[in-house]
């Protein structure tokens, strides 16, 4: 994933110093209850749709705007899904470490054939949920809040 410039500004003063970036994340959904994943090239997997904000970027249109960029499709928010922060990471080309606090849209397909729409992914395609490929547990986490009926986020307390 392209390292955002504000971040390679950041780390110019900062070095691999712990960075805490907001992200956001999308569990895009068609008229089916299918899911949009992606297949990452640098983390060969499939994964849900995910990105860091722009500074002061709102985080719908940010989410939005990773759709865009990651698919191709035209999508719209119902609700935020789920709220949390993750553990700190490590980058292993750079040794960079960074911690995310991601926030989770539910999101709904409206428009447009899924594509890798940018270099970062090589495959993008609708899984049912019944037959979904191996995830990460955080990825199968998002999805259930995602689906959960009522418009009350799910957030750590």
């Amino acid at each position: 994933m392209p390292t955002p410039d504000f971040i390679v500004d950041l780390r110019t003063k900062i070095g691999t110093d712990l960075l805490w970036l907001p992200g956001v994340t999308a569990v895009i959904l068609d008229d089916d209850d299918n899911v949009l994943l992606t297949y990452r090239v640098d983390e060969p997997r499939w994964h849900l749709v995910s990105g860091i904000l722009e500074p002061g970027e709102q985080p719908v249109h940010g989410v939005l705007r990773e759709i865009r960029e990651e698919t191709g499709v035209q999508a719209v928010v119902e609700r935020m899904s789920s709220c949390w922060a993750g553990d700190p990471v490590v980058i292993p080309t750079n040794g960079d470490r960074c911690q995310f606090l991601d926030l989770t849209f539910r999101c709904r397909h409206v428009a447009g054939e899924p594509y890798p729409a940018d270099d970062e992914n090589s495959e993008v395609r609708w899984f049912p949920l019944a037959s979904l490929p191996l995830l990460k547990d955080s990825a199968l986490r998002r999805i259930e809040h995602a689906r959960e009926p009522g418009g009350t986020p799910f957030l750590i307390t």
